[in-house]
């Protein structure tokens, strides 16, 4: 048993200084256009080309890598997606064709304009 002992503790010292340095990584990293983008929003459906207008819509936008967020709603009509971001001038805005995303930061940093599958949603930053 006294073989286990030191071994046991080891390996707690070595989960303990990979959990610290992980926290001071996420502490010291810059932030980037996923976490600006990141929270919650309200709103509605504004256009839809498989169905009508749909109010009261939450969406919510987290940050699942440098840039990349993940955008899901409770209205069933549109899908969970993740959208790469980048920046032209004061505007995010989808890297790639496919899913719209935009947030001018000059013009209203709390306005969310998306198009997922065909929806075309206008949201707003919730506190």
């Amino acid at each position: 048993m006294t073989g286990i002992l030191p071994l046991l503790l080891a390996t707690v010292a070595v989960t303990a200084t990979s959990f610290a340095s992980a926290a001071s990584q996420t502490a010291q990293r810059k932030p980037d256009l996923a976490d600006i983008a990141a929270g919650t929003y309200e709103g509605a459906v504004v256009a839809d080309t498989r169905g009508g207008s749909q109010s009261d819509v939450t969406i919510t936008v987290k940050r699942v890598a440098k840039n990349v967020v993940e955008v899901s709603s409770d209205y069933d009509r549109v899908p969970t997606v993740r959208i790469g971001l980048t920046r032209a001038m004061d505007a995010i805005l989808a890297a790639r064709p496919g899913n719209g995303f935009l947030i001018e930061q000059a013009k209203d940093p709390r306005r969310l304009d998306l198009s997922i599958d065909g929806a075309t949603l206008i949201v707003r930053k919730q506190d």
